[in-house]
Order: structure tokens, then C-alpha cells, then sequence
């Protein structure tokens, strides 16, 4: 039976799930109308149908795995059911995790202002991030899959107890989850770092651009301000998801940690769902065409 608290906070779990899946269908939609309208499909058209289409898919694996976790837990003693979740959330996620890094450095590599060799020939490079970032996910796939399989086959056919991982012990199952999200730290960390770099780099143009307009704030200069707000938003919520997939699996080390668990699924999440709202706020094409939908429910 849940507690008053258990049963909010489910409830707040399936209300971002909704809206998420309601947010990333939208730009999904979006994008895909408009490739159809253009004949062409652009590689940030791609890449937002791309990362809407994943994060759909993520956030049901999230919910589907916690309420199967917390209301019926033997069916994962087959090893069937874990085994799915499993290699769906190590292509689902790391998909999520390729397109969001590579938006993040698509708008790095468009908008920063760098006169860094380095950058300058990466910025003349732009349309083959993509195409690396996949080959790399291929890579970590080939690598990570037989390890996977592995683990799972020897806990299968072992004398231990076959509810693993829910049953198995803290340093176990932490290895586990590391194996799982190996593939996403390179690419986390390129996502985080150019961020970081795009944020430097706006904030430095904002400062020259005060400075030139004695304070000032013209149309430019509040789209930055904009954009550094989108910016640390999404870098907030991806560390609050980072955070709440380190909550779930240290629950699992914690006697009575239901509100612990489902505290970790709310703040997991978050992140697939806030940051496609802020993906249409942030961009002109989408919020128009959200305002549009909007508009007849206000009449």
C-alpha cells in the first residue's frame, strides 16, 4: 500500500510523462511537416526528430520499469522482462543521449564566436558531427551488447537469486548500471562541454555588446540573454536527471526506499520532458507553431 507522499509523487511521475510525450511528439510532428513541406530534410530537422522520437520512447521504458519495479517485482524472476527493458534502455538512452549532444554541439559550432583552430575547423565540419556521433554510438554498442548479454546469461543460469538486479548487492549492481551507460559518458561529457563553451561564449558577447550600447539592451542582445537561459536550463535539468538515475539505483541499497525510488523516477523524468518545452520556447519555428495550437483553446 502507497503512502499519501508515494502516491503524489507517482502522480507527479505520470503527469511530466504525459506532457512529455504530448512536448516531444509536437516538435517531432513539427519537424516532420515541415521536411515534407520543404522537400528537404535539414540536419537540425533530423536531429530534433531524431531526439523527440527517442525521449518518447525513454520516458515509457522509465515509467514501465518503476511501476513494474514497485507494484510487481516477480516479474522480472524470469529474467525475460529485465532483459528487454535492458537492451531497449541501452539503445533507447543512448540514441537520446547522441541527438541531444549533437544539438548541443550543432548550436556550439553555429552560434559560438571562437577564433580557436580547433573550433574554426570543426565549424567548417559541422554536417559530419552527426555522422561521427553514430559511428562512436555504434562503437560503444559492439562493445557494450556481448557484456550485457553476458552478465544477464551467468545470472541467468548461476545459483543466485534470478529477481537480479533487484536483489543484487550495492557494488553489483552499480557495476551493472556503469556497464550500461558506458557508451553515454563520452558523449555526456561532450554535451556538457560544449554547453559550458556556447554559455562562455554568449555571456562574453553580451558583456561587449552593454559595453558598446552603454548598457543598453538591444534585439540581439536580449536573444542571448535568451539563449543563455535555454542553455542553463537544459544543463540544470540534465544533471537532475543524472541525479535521479543515481537516486533509483542507490535505492535498491536502502530498506524501505519506495519514496526514495519514486523521488529518483520524478527527477529522471524531468529531463526528457522540461527540456522539450524548452525547445519550443527557445525556438521561433516551434513556439509559433505552438502558439497556433494553442490559439483556439483561448477562444
Amino acid at each position: 500500500m502507497l503512502s499519501i507522499a508515494e502516491g503524489l509523487l507517482i502522480f507527479i511521475v505520470l503527469g511530466e510523462s504525459i506532457l512529455g510525450v504530448l512536448g516531444n511528439g509536437f516538435i517531432g510532428l513539427v519537424n516532420c511537416i515541415d521536411c515534407v513541406k520543404n522537400k528537404n530534410f535539414s540536419v537540425i530537422g533530423l536531429i530534433l526528430i531524431g531526439l523527440a522520437t527517442s525521449r518518447i520512447f525513454l520516458i515509457w521504458i522509465i515509467i514501465i520499469d518503476g511501476l513494474v519495479k514497485l507494484f510487481s517485482p516477480h516479474l522480472y524472476s524470469s529474467g525475460i522482462l529485465i532483459e528487454c527493458i535492458t537492451y531497449a534502455w541501452i539503445t533507447i538512452n543512448h540514441l537520446s543521449i547522441l541527438f541531444a549532444s549533437s544539438l548541443s554541439i550543432f548550436y556550439f559550432l553555429k552560434i559560438a564566436n571562437f577564433s580557436h583552430h580547433i573550433f574554426l575547423w570543426l565549424k567548417y565540419r559541422i554536417n559530419r558531427v552527426l555522422p561521427l556521433l553514430m559511428g562512436w554510438m555504434f562503437v560503444s554498442w559492439l562493445f557494450i551488447f556481448p557484456q550485457i548479454a553476458k552478465i544477464i546469461n551467468d545470472y541467468k543460469t548461476g545459483n543466485r537469486n534470478k529477481t537480479w538486479p533487484l536483489n543484487a548487492s550495492k557494488i553489483e549492481y552499480a557495476a551493472y548500471q556503469i556497464l550500461l551507460n558506458l557508451g553515454v559518458i563520452f558523449l555526456f561529457t561532450l554535451c556538457l562541454i560544449s554547453c559550458l563553451l556556447l554559455i562562455i561564449s554568449l555571456w562574453r558577447h553580451n558583456r561587449q555588446m552593454q559595453s558598446s550600447a552603454l548598457g543598453v539592451r538591444d534585439p540581439s542582445t536580449e536573444a542571448h540573454v535568451k539563449a543563455m537561459k535555454v542553455l542553463i536550463s537544459f544543463l540544470i535539468l540534465l544533471i537532475l536527471h543524472v541525479i535521479g538515475i543515481a537516486i533509483e539505483i542507490s535505492s535498491f541499497s536502502v530498506p524501505e526506499s519506495k519514496l526514495l525510488f519514486i523521488f529518483g523516477m520524478a527527477a529522471t523524468v524531468t529531463y526528457p520532458c522540461g527540456h522539450s518545452f524548452l525547445l519550443i520556447l527557445g525556438n521561433s519555428k516551434l513556439k509559433q507553431a505552438f502558439l497556433k495550437v494553442l490559439w483556439p483553446l483561448n477562444n
